[in-house]
C-alpha cells in the first residue's frame, strides 16, 4: 500500500503507476535525499517534535541504508514512485512505527525541492571542474603559440592577422563568463526551501535554520508558496548550460573547419576521430561534430522547463516532474561534451604554416596599409579608398600587397615610401596591435597572467 493511499478505495493502476513513477531519473539524488532527511529529522528530534532517542535511531539508520545504496545492496521499487518515498519505506520496513516519523513537518513538495536544489549545487560544482579543466588547455595553446600568426575572420572571409593565442584566450574569456554565469546562478540554488510544506509551512515548532546550517544552505525560503511551486534555478542553471553549449558549438565549428583539407590548419589526434565505412582515406571531427550536434539537445532541455512552467498556477503541480529528467540530461551531456572537447583540443596537431601562409593570402594586411597612410597625412577614408583599389590591382594581378613594387604603390598615393613594407609585415601588423585586448604577444601574455590568476582563485 502506498505511503499516501488513506484515502483511496482502489489501488492505482500498473500502467498509471509506470506513468506516475518518476524512480528511473529521480533516483539519482538518493544521496542529497538521505542528507536531507538526516538534518531534517536531528531537528525534529533538537526542537522536542519527536523523542531524541528516536530522532538519532531514525538518522543512524538512514546513514546505513545510504551505505548499503551505493554498495549496491538495495534495489528501488517503481510502485514507490520516487526515490522519496523509497527511501521513506526502506526505513519504515527496517525500524517500524519509528521510521514514520520522518515525515513529521514536511511535504514531498518541500522535500523534493530540497533534493533538487542540493544535487544542482553538487553538479554546477562538477560542471565548473570542467570549464576550468578546459581553461587550463587554452592557457597552455596560448603559451605555445604566442607567435603563430593565423588570419583572424569576419562573415568567415580573411580579414585580419592575428595569432593563435589571441584566438584561443577568446574562448578563454567565453568560458570565464560561463564559470561566473555558473556560480552567480549557485547563489540562488543554494537557498533552502525545506520548511515550506506543501505550500502552506507547518504548525510545528521547526527551526528552518537549524536545517540550512547543517546542509550548507546560504539562507532559507523566505515564502512557502514561492518555496515549492517555482524552478526559476533550474531555468536559469538549463541557460547557463545552453550558453555553455553554444561556446562549444561555435568552437567546434572551427575545428571542424580548421581540420579540413581546404583550411589544413590543424590535424585532430587518432584517438578523437573517426573513419568512414566505405572510403578509407577519411579521418572524420566526429568529436567535434557530436558536440556541435548535442547542443540542440541541451537548448532543447532549457525550451522544455521554460514550457513546463509558463502557465502553472501557483502552488505545486505534477508538471513539475518534468523538470529534473530535462535538466540531468542537459547537465549530463554538458559535462560529457567538456570532458571530450578538452581532451580534443589538447592532443589536435597545429599546422603553423598552414595557418600563416593563409594569412598572407588574403590581403589581411590592408587595413595596416591603409592605417600606414593615414600616418602619411592622408584622412581615412581617402585611405581606405585607395587601398581598396590597390586591393583590386592585386587581384588582377595575382599578387598580394606586400609583392607590389614600390613604383606600384606610389602610382596609387606618391606619400609612400620604402617603409612600408615593414609597416605591412604581418609580424609588424600583430605587433602594432598592443594594446590592452589586442592580439600583440605583449597584451597575449597579460591575458594570460590574468587568466592563470583567475583560474588559481577558483581553486582557492
Amino acid at each position: 500500500m502506498k505511503l499516501w493511499a488513506g484515502r483511496f478505495k482502489k489501488d492505482t493502476d500498473s500502467m498509471m503507476d509506470d506513468f506516475n513513477a518518476s524512480i528511473s531519473f529521480d533516483s539519482r539524488m538518493y544521496r542529497q535525499d538521505i542528507l536531507g532527511s538526516a538534518a531534517h529529522v536531528r531537528m525534529l528530534g533538537e526542537c522536542g517534535i519527536i523523542p531524541r532517542e528516536e530522532a538519532e535511531l531514525i538518522r543512524k539508520t538512514l546513514f546505513e541504508i545510504l551505505d548499503d545504496i551505493e554498495r549496491g545492496r538495495i534495489g528501488f521499487d517503481v510502485s514507490a514512485e520516487d526515490i522519496h518515498m523509497n527511501i521513506e519505506s526502506i526505513l519504515i520496513d527496517r525500524i517500524g512505527q519509528v521510521g514514520k516519523k520522518l515525515h513529521t513537518g514536511r511535504s514531498r513538495n518541500d522535500q523534493v525541492a530540497l533534493d533538487f536544489r542540493m544535487y544542482l549545487r553538487d553538479e554546477i560544482k562538477a560542471v565548473k571542474s570542467l570549464l576550468l579543466d578546459l581553461e587550463g588547455v587554452l592557457l597552455k595553446l596560448a603559451e605555445s603559440n604566442l607567435d603563430t600568426i593565423m588570419p583572424g575572420y569576419t562573415h568567415l572571409q580573411r580579414a585580419q592577422p592575428v595569432t593563435l593565442a589571441h584566438h584561443m584566450m577568446a574562448y578563454f574569456q567565453m568560458f570565464r563568463r560561463d564559470i561566473e554565469r555558473l556560480a552567480d546562478c549557485y547563489k540562488r540554488v543554494n537557498i533552502m526551501p525545506l520548511g515550506s510544506g506543501a505550500l502552506a509551512s507547518t504548525t510545528y515548532p521547526i527551526d528552518r535554520m537549524m536545517v540550512a546550517e547543517e546542509l550548507g544552505f546560504d539562507g532559507i525560503t523566505e515564502n512557502s508558496l514561492d518555496g515549492v511551486s517555482d524552478r526559476d534555478f533550474a531555468i536559469e542553471l538549463a541557460s547557463c548550460l545552453s550558453i555553455i553549449m553554444v561556446h562549444l558549438s561555435r568552437f567546434s565549428e572551427e575545428i571542424i573547419l580548421w581540420s579540413s583539407a581546404e583550411f589544413g590548419f590543424i590535424e585532430l589526434d587518432d584517438a578523437y576521430s573517426t573513419g568512414s565505412s566505405i572510403m578509407p582515406q577519411k579521418k572524420n571531427p566526429d568529436a567535434a561534430e557530436l558536440v556541435r550536434g548535442k547542443s540542440g539537445r541541451v537548448f532543447g532541455s532549457l525550451m522544455s522547463l521554460l514550457t513546463v512552467m509558463k502557465g502553472l498556477p501557483l502552488a505545486y503541480n505534477k508538471d513539475m516532474q518534468e523538470d529534473k529528467e530535462a535538466l540531468f540530461d542537459a547537465l549530463d551531456t554538458v559535462k560529457s561534451c567538456l570532458a571530450v572537447f578538452a581532451r580534443m583540443l589538447d592532443t589536435m596537431k597545429i599546422n603553423r604554416d598552414g595557418m600563416l601562409n593563409a594569412a598572407k593570402g588574403g590581403f589581411t594586411n590592408a587595413t595596416d596599409l591603409a592605417d600606414y597612410l593615414v600616418r602619411k597625412g592622408v584622412p581615412f577614408r581617402d585611405s581606405h579608398g585607395i587601398v581598396g583599389r590597390m586591393v583590386a590591382y592585386c587581384i588582377e594581378k595575382k599578387m598580394a600587397l606586400e609583392d607590389m613594387s614600390l613604383d606600384e604603390m606610389k602610382n596609387f598615393c606618391s606619400l609612400v615610401s620604402g617603409d612600408v613594407y615593414d609597416a605591412i609585415s604581418l609580424e609588424s601588423c600583430v605587433k602594432g596591435r598592443n594594446v590592452p585586448g589586442g592580439p600583440a604577444a605583449e597584451s597575449v601574455i597579460a591575458s594570460i597572467k590574468n587568466g592563470k590568476a583567475f583560474l588559481e582563485s577558483q581553486s582557492m
